[in-house]
């Protein structure tokens, strides 16, 4: 009886004992574990951000794809910092990778859709493809056991045609009406920053990159000697539409045009101090006339050699006030796999201005710029640049420049106002063009190739009234309705025809050599050299 009394007594303690414990461990599970009705607790401290999405990844009505939604509000972040930092999500990282380290790993072609079949358009020299025997005008049946006539996307294509260096792959192609089975064997295919160098006259060389990536010195350095080999004295430096890229790269090849230890740019950032990036070695082209060529998309690291030049009077820039970006961006590898490319720093030509463009009025103004320079005559008018934030610096020469705003050019070319009809445009957005000229080159191909350079051929090739009416019977297949070509049509259509024919003949150099014969920068480019030469005494 004792017993059963002792056990009365203790039962309610120890179920008291029990329910203590048991409410510490609810209590503990229900942190590590969130439940909650409207309060949301974290074992570890959160950023609302981070809650928030946990929230709508627990509760929210529908399913929802949360890791678009994360990277859509930290875009959105980003956004309010500046216009240039950016989260680069993990499908996309590849392809940006590619862009700038100048190579990936595939066969080597270039191709195009052409009535639902795969063209090729171009063979990369000494590549994969080229080894193995492909050609120009070949089409694909098969890619592996894949079969690529009909509806197929270019993403696919590529996927199937990429893949590690050293692979095979094995293609079935359509040449001369007969298949044929080409084995390749993938390898590492560069992606080219330098377009064109040629001598565009005895003495003057022209040269133009596209971007800076991790290949666009050494490419320039290959092209540089070989023009020098060839007698070059002048150079014609041409970064229009040249985005910019790695910084290094841009300072090193201004280190070839300044002698001395002359300061190139300098980098300064509310988390960095001041760094200075300077001359170190004799270059290939400290004298000799330097002409730049700028136009409105050239921006960041085109921008860096382009006030360097300009700061110490090296070059004459002509063309049209540059983008004006002068945020220097540094990329951090996320943990899953994305990326973000973050503004660390702002960088300053060697006077000490700052290039970069105001963007306190929004991402939305800041991005309309160049649209509001077309707007207010800018782009016709040397007059209309608006590139001063109201202080001014000084060149080593003592000539006045502004800062804020890009880089405004020594000597202004307005943009080809030329009016068009819409059917020129038609051509060009539904690819008819590309199309078009592929087919004249591949008839023609004999005739092409027998021109020794791009310049004779630009001479002597001349559209029949039958070419003519084969591109307006191809652009009716594309449900484009042609009434007749204008003279003006007739001008624009034929030299980019012409260029991108030459194009399949000599690649970029020769479309380059083509596009250029005609272009209006390049022509007042070869005058100032020309004016140089006269006041020298050269001939």
């Amino acid at each position: 009886m004792k017993q059963r009394k002792k056990v009365q007594v203790w039962l309610p303690l120890l179920f008291s004992i029990v329910m203590i414990v048991g409410m510490v461990i609810g209590y503990k599970l229900r942190d590590n574990t969130q439940v909650a009705s409207n309060v949301f607790k974290f074992s570890t401290k959160r950023s609302p951000l981070q809650e928030v999405l946990d929230l709508v990844m627990l509760k929210y009505v529908d399913k929802v794809d949360v890791d678009t939604l994360g990277n859509a509000a930290i875009q959105d972040m980003l956004m309010k910092l500046d216009p240039h930092s950016n989260f680069i999500p993990a499908r996309h990282l590849g392809a940006l990778t590619e862009d700038l380290q100048g190579n990936f790993q595939g066969i080597g072609i270039e191709f195009q859709l052409f009535r639902d079949t795969v063209n090729v358009v171009n063979v990369v020299p000494g590549g994969p493809s080229e080894k193995a025997g492909l050609q120009v005008g070949d089409k694909f049946l098969k890619v592996g056991d894949t079969t690529v006539i009909g509806k197929i996307s270019t993403d696919r294509i590529k996927e199937l045609l990429r893949g590690p260096g050293g692979s095979v792959v094995t293609t079935t192609i359509l040449r001369n009406g007969k298949p044929e089975t080409i084995k390749i064997t993938r390898g590492t295919i560069p992606l080219p920053s330098l377009d064109a160098s040629y001598l565009v006259e005895p003495g003057t060389g022209y040269m133009r990159i596209s971007k800076f990536s991790e290949t666009t010195y050494e490419e320039f350095m290959a092209g540089l000697e070989k023009l020098q080999a060839e007698g070059m004295k002048s150079l014609i430096l041409d970064l229009r539409g040249n985005g910019g890229g790695i910084l290094g790269e841009a300072i090193d090849m201004a280190d070839e045009f300044l002698d001395g230890d002359k300061l190139i740019v300098y980098t300064e950032g509310n988390n960095l101090p001041r760094q200075e990036y300077r001359a170190r070695r004799a270059g290939l082209f400290e004298r000799g006339k330097l002409v730049l060529l700028m136009d409105e998309q050239s921006a960041s690291a085109s921008e860096v050699l382009a006030g360097a030049l300009q700061d110490w009077d090296r070059a004459t820039i002509i063309g049209r006030r540059s983008f004006g970006k002068g945020l220097v961006q540094e990329q951090y590898q996320l943990s899953d796999g994305s990326a973000l490319r973050l503004t660390v720093a702002r960088y300053y030509t060697p006077s000490g201005r700052s290039i970069q463009k105001p963007y306190d009025k929004g991402v939305e103004q800041y991005q309309d710029d160049l649209h509001q320079r077309y707007a207010n005559g800018e782009m016709v008018s040397a007059d209309s640049i608006h590139a001063s934030n109201g202080k001014e610096y000084k060149t080593s020469g003592g000539r006045v420049v502004y800062g804020g705003g890009g880089i405004a050019p020594d000597q202004f070319v307005g943009a080809d106002t030329t009016l068009l009809s819409s059917s020129v445009t038609d051509l060009y957005r539904n690819n008819t063009i590309g199309n078009y000229t592929y087919l004249y080159y591949v008839r023609n191909r004999k005739t092409v190739d027998a021109y020794p350079t791009p310049g004779a051929y630009n001479q002597a090739i001349q559209f029949t009234e039958n070419d003519w009416a084969g591109l307006k019977k191809l652009a009716e297949q594309d449900s484009i309705k042609i009434g007749s070509f204008s003279a003006a049509d007739r001008d624009f259509l034929s030299e980019r025809m012409k260029a991108l024919i030459a194009r399949y003949r000599w690649r970029s150099n020769g479309y380059f050599q083509v596009l250029n014969a005609e272009d209006e920068m390049v022509k007042k480019a070869m005058k100032e050299v020309k004016e140089v030469k006269e006041v020298k005494g050269e001939k």
